[in-house]
């Protein structure tokens, strides 16, 4: 296939000098801003950032030369200036509050001030760019790009919103001409992107913080849309294809009149095989090591936008064996007390749905995981944001109500301020009232929490842990006696 890339795209490119020699992240810790921060640090540049929350990102981004703060003063800006000058750039993100004391401090030195956003868009113009949007499955689909990418010997540079297993760390600082990057839709930032090839995920409504409706969203996109040179998208979301104008589509459910097809014909709780197509044609059958039918789209989106930038399928089929899901993404982490422990990042309904289905089928098909076959599914959902939990209550219900034994946690508010009357409750009358027999929680805090799951799980449970906030690290210290279990085949383990 004839790589789209060669056409003159030479005269957009700008040189990294052109920012400020000394550049200083507010909230350097978060996932978005350490990419960028390594990126920026490997081309030179000297780097400061700040966070409050103590984390091993900070410590690798301290162990390459950046000075970290681990508080957010005034001051903090007092000691750079005195040791940089003015002449600085101050990068901020849309969790970093207005009233967050070192911007107040920037803004009061007339520091320039930037979006993370916009130091994404400055990078895309270095290199030839593949950006990926869409309301789920961004972080996936950018680590199969990257990884297909790198086993086909085009080392891409990459900024991640999630763990890659291959690099072990959200960025890739490579040699080849590529950039792979999410565009994250949530603050609408993504309009600012020139993109060589764009991909479209998926679109539903997300993000009610920022979006009145889907209707809103999809002006966004279609900005995001308009100034892709390629743009890729999924056949299979209505929602795309009725609002979207495309240049290639890709499905799992159609051959027709598409692109890029991935026909599903074997499924079960560790690995997908499908008939891949082109244009219609088949091509051969694949093995995807990776549970889930949705991330199979996730896989041939990422097939397209290599096929698109040139590289050949056999090298693309050399990556598809070493594909593995990002950190938090129905990742495994072991046995604890005989219960086999899962955490997924879904935070949103669709998402909740689609790991509860891997984690069904893993029950259903009686899959012997790590010396255990689960036979009960136990969900610990975190709600995240207010907002989100005030508009999605019912659809968080119908999502859980496919469980054995619900635990509804807190909600992590993400910055937002609290909504009067919603909280973790709210989601659990309306799950009490769609599924009255089900056993339902809802703990007052996280120190109650962690008593009712010792006291109320059992062994062969699947206690699948979701949300996007920090019940990762409150359920990690209940699992302190969890032990890696090797026998965890290494295709599941992300």
């Amino acid at each position: 296939m004839k790589s789209y890339l060669s056409l003159e795209t030479e005269a957009k490119l700008k040189k990294l000098q052109e920012l400020p020699p000394h550049i200083h992240f507010i909230g350097i810790g978060g996932i978005g801003m350490s990419a960028l921060a390594m990126i920026l640090v490997k081309n030179g540049y000297s780097i400061s950032g700040s966070d409050r929350k103590k984390s091993l990102t900070l410590k690798e981004l301290a162990g390459n030369q950046i000075h970290i703060f681990q508080t957010q003063e005034e001051s903090n800006i007092d000691e750079i200036l005195k040791v940089h000058g003015k002449n600085i750039l101050v990068v901020t993100s849309s969790a970093i509050r207005q009233d967050n004391l070192e911007l107040s401090q920037a803004k009061k030195y007339n520091l320039t001030i930037n979006h993370r956003s916009d130091i994404l868009a400055f990078l895309i113009e270095q290199k030839r760019s593949i950006i990926i949007s869409g309301s789920h499955g961004k972080t996936t689909t950018s680590t199969y790009i990257t990884t297909l990418f790198s086993y086909a010997n085009r080392n891409p540079t990459a900024i991640i919103g999630g763990i890659v297993p291959l690099y072990k760390k959200n960025y890739n600082f490579g040699n080849s001409e590529f950039l792979i990057a999410e565009a994250d839709e949530s603050d609408g930032s993504l309009v600012k992107f020139n993109s060589n090839i764009g991909i479209i995920t998926n679109l539903e409504l997300e993000h009610v913080d920022h979006y009145q409706d889907l209707e809103d969203l999809i002006k966004t996109i279609k900005k995001f849309a308009q100034k892709c040179e390629y743009l890729i998208s999924n056949f299979d979301c209505e929602n795309i294809k009725h609002s979207i104008e495309n240049t290639k589509w890709f499905s799992i459910k159609k051959i027709h009149n598409v692109d890029f097809a991935l026909i599903p014909k074997k499924s079960n709780g560790y690995e997908i095989i499908a008939e891949y197509y082109e244009q219609e044609k088949f091509i051969d059958i694949i093995k995807i090591p990776v549970p889930g039918i949705h991330n199979l789209s996730n896989t041939v989106a990422a097939i397209a936008a290599c096929r698109v930038a040139g590289i050949l399928f056999k090298d693309i089929k050399k990556g598809i064996n070493n594909l593995q899901l990002p950190g938090r993404r129905f990742e495994y982490k072991g046995l604890w007390k005989n219960r086999l422990i899962v955490e997924d990042y879904a935070h949103h309904p669709s998402e909740i749905d689609a790991a509860i289905s891997i984690a069904s089928t893993i029950i259903n098909t009686k899959h012997n995981i790590s010396n255990i076959s689960p036979k009960r599914l136990v969900t610990i959902f975190q709600p995240h944001r207010y907002s989100r939990t005030e508009k999605f209550q019912k659809e968080f219900a119908e999502s859980l109500s496919k469980s054995d034994l619900v635990f509804i946690t807190p909600i992590y508010s993400a910055g937002e301020d609290e909504i009067e009357g919603i909280n973790n409750k709210t989601i659990g009358y309306e799950l009490e009232k769609l599924k009255p027999d089900l056993t339902i929680y809802t703990p007052e805090n996280n120190q109650n929490l962690i008593k009712l799951i010792k006291k109320h799980t059992i062994e062969k449970d699947l206690i699948l842990i979701m949300g996007a906030g920090d019940i990762n690290i409150i359920c990690a210290n209940l699992f302190l006696e969890l032990i890696k279990n090797k026998s965890i085949n290494n295709n599941l383990a992300a």
